[in-house]
């Protein structure tokens, strides 16, 4: 049985990919997402790695092909019963691309086929074999079960509240063990362990930390160190629960604040706020890009700033969190209640060296943005 929802819960979900299949007058889809498998029924494996594809008939059916290690992992984890699940066997020669069409035929979908193709689960090799191995050609499926996934259910967003809570308990983790001579493997250790302890899962990446001149990365990379007395530490997680995210990003400043420190928070600070005002049903995702690049502009920080300034939050597997939409320049995409989105305000500037970053994820709701962590925006000196 599924762990994370009710039956009702995916059996809505179905049908509204069924009706999505119904309205583009497709027989059937081909879906490599993991996140899209996990959405429909609650398939969760890293096994995406491999060659596996769900198929969805218009007709509602729902059949699984992977390997032998996941073979479990679909009967604990997801609706599908043992009829729905099929195998194919790793031996020399083997071809899972001409298994899952002749799998197809078999289930009688003969009409307009579509296959996901903008996914980790889907290597380019795999893809080329996909299409190779089918007689006819493959339509695009990329966005049917994306959009779908954008709209939170209500069990949905308590999944990402209690991911928020994650992510708040990692920050006061981070805050207890920041100061100087500080390792920062430890400060990991300690945002991971309240993470962990608190119920929750991997993230969809590595949490992202970086002192010194590493406080000017936006990205995980490896090597560690202690702090100095006067440093800066950029850190950028997420809490994750049920595979649901709540990312969150901050600049922590051991010692005291410079100027320039104090004067790029308070920009940062406005910027965030500003971002948040603008969130609104029915509104497009450029205008929270506007606000940010206005805000930074004006504070004379254009230079340092970057080309997005947020993303969605959903369940998200490896290699990152980030889902989509982004918010960058001109998206014309309106904004949905009940959608979930990570605002980070992301200021690294090279010429001074120094960085300053805040972020958090807000739930739109008919009145606008609303926070899911419980910690304010401030700036923090260890």
């Amino acid at each position: 049985m599924p762990f994370h929802f009710a039956d009702a819960e995916y059996a809505t979900r179905l049908a509204k990919a069924t009706a999505s299949l119904v309205d583009r007058g497709l027989d059937a889809l081909l879906m490599f997402a993991p996140e899209s498998h996990y959405w429909i029924c609650g398939y969760d494996t890293f096994g995406f790695a491999m060659f596996q594809c769900m198929i969805l008939g218009a007709d509602g059916r729902l059949n699984l092909l992977t390997r032998a290690p996941d073979l479990r992992q679909a009967q604990q984890t997801s609706t599908l019963s043992d009829a729905q699940i099929h195998i194919w066997k790793d031996i020399e020669g083997v071809a899972p691309a001409a298994n899952l069409a002749a799998l197809v035929t078999k289930l009688g979908y003969s009409g307009k086929i579509a296959m996901e193709t903008q996914t980790v689960g889907l290597t380019f090799a795999n893809g080329q074999s996909v299409v190779s191995a089918f007689d006819q050609p493959l339509h695009n499926g990329d966005g049917i079960i994306t959009e779908l996934r954008q709209d939170k259910s209500l069990a949905e967003l308590d999944m990402h509240r209690r991911a928020a809570a994650l992510s708040d308990d990692a920050l006061d983790a981070a805050l207890q063990g920041t100061r100087a001579g500080a390792f920062e493997g430890d400060i990991l250790a300690d945002m991971h362990g309240a993470v962990f302890r608190g119920g929750g899962d991997y993230a969809g990446n590595e949490f992202i930390i970086g002192s010194d001149q590493r406080a000017l990365l936006c990205r995980y990379a490896s090597g560690r160190r202690h702090l100095d007395p006067q440093d800066q530490l950029t850190l950028e997680w997420s809490g994750a629960y049920a595979r649901y995210h709540a990312a969150m990003m901050q600049t922590l400043i051991i010692g005291k604040a410079c100027k320039k420190h104090l004067y790029m928070h308070a920009v940062a600070r406005e910027a965030l706020e500003a971002c948040e005002a603008a969130i609104m049903p029915g509104q497009p995702m450029g205008d929270v890009f506007a606000a940010h690049a206005q805000i930074f502009g004006k504070a004379g920080l254009g230079h340092a700033r970057l080309n997005a300034c947020g993303y969605a939050m959903g369940a998200i597997y490896n290699p990152i969190w980030v889902d989509f939409p982004m918010f960058y320049e001109n998206n014309p995409r309106l904004m949905r209640e009940r959608q979930v989105f990570f605002l980070h305000m992301i200021l690294m500037d090279s010429d001074t060296g120094l960085a300053m970053c805040l972020g958090h994820s807000v739930e739109v709701t008919d009145q606008g943005a609303k926070r899911l962590s419980r910690h304010a925006p401030d700036l923090f000196e260890l």
